[in-house]
């Protein structure tokens, strides 16, 4: 097969594929500049016929087998400025990819275009590293949302304003959240904080504008933190959320304004409206959801910081995230907006997080 061992000799990989000495030498995934822009990214897989599952970005890859041998491969054509967390599919479980050793977690990977912006701060985890955890821990049993929760706090540098970290059990067990605010408070690029990291039972049910989490936040958590040394008032205090976290922390801003006003929101759920969870196409009701309706009524926002970053491959959520940013600034918050080299995906907002949370805090 000429044509593919040419292939793979222009990703820099030389001798025989599926040999143990091919496998030995393996570092993947490697991308090489592609014909009209972008770049084709080689990915390699030892084993038996998988797919290659992308969050958010692209539908699941199959991978092609080299002649007889256990290598399977694919090569992705890719735009420009991509960061994207994918796994290996194989018989209905996931694994990460062994070859490469930026993790997100046991089971997923991370790949990057080479013209994707560095992530300072962020260190590569491979799939069997084990993530540190903070020492003190909170038992939160809530009353206005039902059960009970475990929170977990981090002081960086010593402790600080409170940041709340919406889906918090993600921050903790699949992106280093708390050794990368470390390395950012320690360079100088952000005050001392602390980390405040919230789970989350049911997403959909909990960010989805629903009144009952603030208050529990407002009644039931901030008194346990202050309790525990960690006190967060209004000015001391930023919502950190994602996707429908994002939505969730404008929300709050909205409703609860004695409560937030310091807002760090990347790709928020602005599509979101009462009824769209039972659309066909989420993303296909009015442009900027239930929130754009409560922004143009024009609350006073004057006190409210955000920053609000997106993936610039979402073309889809542009719309809805640009007409929310607009109509919070005329509502006269200070905004901040930018783009991130990403889709839909966590790994894409890994560095936004830590420049916007440094940013609210002014």
């Amino acid at each position: 097969m000429p044509v593919v061992e040419d292939a793979f000799v222009r990703f820099g990989l030389s001798g025989r594929p599926g040999t143990d000495a091919f496998w030995a030498a393996v570092r993947a995934p490697r991308s090489v500049p592609a014909p009209g822009g972008g770049w084709t990214t080689l990915f390699l897989w030892r084993g038996s016929a998988a797919d290659i599952g992308f969050e958010s970005w692209s539908e699941p890859v199959p991978l092609r087998r080299w002649a007889d041998t256990d290598c399977w491969y694919a090569e992705v054509l890719m735009p420009a400025r991509l960061r994207v967390t994918y796994q290996f599919l194989v018989d209905r479980a996931a694994y990460a990819d062994p070859f490469n050793p930026v993790g997100a977690g046991g089971d997923r990977s991370i790949a990057a275009t080479p013209d994707a912006p560095a992530q300072p701060h962020w260190p590569a985890l491979g799939p069997d590293e084990v993530l540190p955890l903070p020492r003190t821990r909170l038992r939160w049993s809530s009353e206005l949302l039902g059960g009970r929760r475990t929170v977990r706090v981090h002081p960086v540098g010593g402790g600080g304003p409170v940041v709340l970290l919406l889906d918090g059990d993600d921050w903790l067990h699949l992106h280093p959240a708390m050794t990368a605010f470390d390395s950012a408070v320690a360079s100088g690029e952000m005050p001392a904080v602390t980390l405040v990291f919230l789970p989350v039972k049911d997403r959909r049910a909990e960010f989805a504008c629903r009144p009952e989490l603030w208050r529990a936040v407002r009644d039931e958590l901030l008194p346990l933190l202050a309790e525990s040394g960690a006190p967060a008032d209004r000015d001391r205090l930023v919502v950190a959320g994602q996707s429908l976290g994002g939505l969730s922390a404008l929300y709050a801003a909205l409703e609860f304004p004695d409560l937030v006003s310091r807002v760090a929101c990347q790709s928020g759920s602005f599509w979101w409206t009462p009824d769209a969870m039972e659309s066909a196409d989420l993303l296909g009701g009015p442009v900027g959801g239930a929130l754009a309706e409560r922004l143009r009524q024009r609350p006073d926002l004057s006190g409210l910081r955000i920053a609000f970053d997106v993936g610039e491959h979402e073309t889809r959520m542009l719309p809805h995230c640009e007409l929310t940013e607009a109509l919070a600034e005329q509502a006269g918050a200070t905004v901040r907006v930018s783009r991130s080299a990403s889709d839909h995906d966590r790994a894409g907002w890994r560095h936004a997080l830590l420049r916007d949370v440094a940013w609210a805090l002014g």
